[in-house]
């Protein structure tokens, strides 16, 4: 059997690790790739959004008062002014409410309200603890087939890729509506990363069903179109 040298050994371990590092990067941001590649031409600001009849606006957070934080104001403003230009017809507000204490699509509803919306303009799903199961229910719970998301532009691409995987046909407007502080974007973007490779992981593989429970549809049967925005898929 043949020794190697330690110069030979360091340069095989330095191979060695060179490999896993490489195929660690391919596993973790190959998805990223996959998902921005995808919603080229799905995504959209608010000036230009297409016509369509449901706003999908996610959770993102509650300061411990219960007031929706900056960001979150910002997706349910954006949502809010689709709604007043005639963008959209129906507000669903997902979001966590897995505590007594913590109620996003209540904040959510309450901030809508205050800008003018509605309260019949406004359906809540209590059950959207994550942007998979907010895309999820609206399709099982809520019966829409097609959808505007309202999110800021970094989580867009994940939430399209996981709504058009689960035969939700949708489109995106982003709710970037101010400067974010350059240590807060760098960690969202930081973050899509592991949460890309999970939504891959969910919608490919797993395929886990959330909280359900009896459907409330918004519409009846095919009141939600906007086949217009989309080109015919084979059967």
């Amino acid at each position: 059997m043949v020794e190697l040298t330690p110069i030979v050994k360091k340069k095989l371990i330095r191979k060695i690790l060179l490999y896993i590092l490489t195929t660690l990067l391919v596993i973790f941001l190959a998805p990223v790739v996959i998902a921005y590649v995808s919603s080229l031409g799905k995504r959209f600001p608010l000036g230009v959004a297409p016509q369509g009849k449901t706003a999908v606006v996610f959770g993102a957070g509650l300061y411990r008062d219960g007031s929706p934080s900056p960001v979150l104001r910002d997706r349910v403003s954006t949502a809010a002014e689709l709604y007043k230009a005639g963008k959209v017809e129906k507000l669903l507000m997902s979001g966590d409410n897995s505590t007594l204490s913590y109620n996003e699509p209540g904040a959510m509803k309450k901030y809508a309200m205050q800008l003018g919306i509605p309260e019949d303009a406004i359906v809540l799903d209590y059950a959207g603890r994550r942007t998979y199961d907010t895309c999820y229910r609206a399709k099982v719970i809520f019966g829409i087939t097609e959808a505007t998301l309202v999110t800021q532009d970094y989580h867009l691409p994940r939430a399209l890729f996981i709504c058009q995987n689960l035969g939700l046909k949708a489109v995106g407007v982003s709710a970037d509506r101010r400067n974010y502080s350059r240590g807060t974007y760098i960690y969202w973007r930081l973050r899509e990363i592991p949460a890309t490779l999970s939504a891959f992981i969910d919608v490919l593989i797993t395929r886990p069903e959330p909280i359900l429970g009896e459907p409330l549809p918004i519409y009846p049967p095919d009141g939600d179109n906007m086949e217009q925005y989309f080109e015919d898929e084979p059967s």
